[in-house]
């Protein structure tokens, strides 16, 4: 519970990381859904979809930061969902609780976010307690994907049957070293369970850098193969050197009881963490190079993603799926040390710790911030231009 200040202290704007959140968001939408507009019927549900979960995912981000700043006693001026204008609000104690005209996200207004007098602000509180504000709303967002797979694995949903059987091998790969042949069914690798053939390259792809351990199944009998899987590997041959197909072309389908769905969707986290790391180091490994996708690419996934399915009953999980992966980036993304981020006014936290407890003058982190704040919008505006491009070319994101 919070502390009783003196008095109520002035109302105040929301800081330049909330205010740029706010202004970069309500731009994407709004050519997100004029461009949907355009497209009308499926696209429009497209759209709608890719609010709701971006809605379920930033409110879940700036509630951390407002249970966190509750917790250490800051003054919160107003928790909203939903960008301005106010749509209508309620006041409980100290704080207003708005619900707002644009549903494409939500914001915490604190007291003193860049500084203020006031007892109960914000730039007043210890350090650590400013870290731990800061990084709770991504922590939340890294903490809420075991949730949505877990939720995924409960729906009903569809399987692929049959284990990865090896096709081919190139010559001179590690897999060719390594003693694979032609046909091996593969049933573990590093010991875990590769019951397909989507879950055999998960596992794989988990294990670069690494020499990892695959167990086949071959003339009736286990073997065993430890085989390098690399980082830039030649054009066309994947981390081993091998090209496997599905044992059989069928679907079941398949739902997980709560108490192993949950161990299995933090398991799943984890993994997405570990690929995320991977992915970024084989950008510098030679491994090709990073992809953007902005609101409008993403809203086009979303759709496919709701499509693939149908049935609406059997979108449930694939969107699930995709929303956890979404709260990853986001959790990931506002963890970089960037200027108007959340990892970049951590950094400012770190600096101060560094220099003793003197702060960086406000003055100077803002004009950080919004310089930070002017490229960020930038960015946004050629990845959209990018997004809209390949729409009206006809590609997508998913390969």
């Amino acid at each position: 519970m919070s502390q009783q200040g003196p008095e109520r202290p002035p109302e105040t704007t929301p800081a330049p990381g909330s205010r740029a959140r706010a202004v970069s968001w309500t731009i994407a939408a709004i050519v997100a859904l004029a461009l949907t507009a355009v497209y009308a019927g499926s696209a429009l549900s497209s759209a709608l979809i890719f609010i709701v979960i971006l809605l379920v995912l930033v409110i879940v981000h700036e509630f951390a930061h407002f249970a966190t700043a509750k917790l250490f006693g800051v003054y919160v001026h107003e928790f909203g969902v939903g960008f301005p204008p106010r749509a209508f609000g309620f006041q409980f104690g100290e704080t207003l609780y708005s619900v707002n005209w644009l549903p494409i996200g939500g914001f915490v207004r604190l007291e003193g976010e860049e500084y203020s007098d006031h007892p109960r602000s914000f730039s007043r509180k210890p350090a650590w307690q400013r870290f731990i504000i800061l990084v709770s709303g991504a922590l939340s967002n890294l903490i809420l994907p075991i949730f949505l797979l877990a939720a995924a694995l409960m729906f009903p949903h569809e399987e692929a049957v049959g284990r990865a059987v090896v096709a081919d091998i190139v010559e001179g790969a590690p897999a060719a070293e390594a003693g694979f042949e032609p046909g091996d069914v593969i049933v573990t690798i590093d010991g875990r369970d590769a019951k397909n053939v989507n879950e055999a390259g998960r596992l794989i792809r988990l294990h670069l850098g690494d020499t990892v351990d695959i167990t086949v199944l071959r003339d009736g009998r286990e073997v065993t193969l430890p085989v390098e899987a690399r980082w830039a590997p030649p054009e066309g041959q994947g981390p081993t050197g091998i090209a496997i197909s599905a044992q059989y072309t069928f679907t079941e389908t398949v739902s997980v009881p709560p108490w192993e769905a949950i161990p299995q969707g933090a398991q799943m986290t984890w993994d997405t963490l570990i690929l995320a790391r991977n992915e970024i180091i084989s950008w510098f490994r030679g491994s090709g190079g990073p992809e953007f996708a902005g609101p409008v690419g993403i809203a086009q996934t979303t759709g496919e993603v709701a499509r693939a399915s149908g049935t609406a009953e059997g979108a449930v999980s694939p969107l699930l799926e995709l929303a956890a992966l979404l709260s990853i980036n986001l959790g990931i993304l506002n963890l970089l040390p960037l200027p108007m981020l959340d990892g970049g006014r951590v950094l400012f936290v770190v600096i101060e710790v560094l220099r003793g407890g003197r702060r960086i003058a406000p003055e100077k982190e803002a004009i950080v911030h919004l310089v930070g704040f002017a490229a960020f919008i930038a960015l946004a505006v050629v990845i959209t231009f990018a997004d809209i491009s390949r729409i009206w070319s006809g590609d997508s994101i998913i390969r």
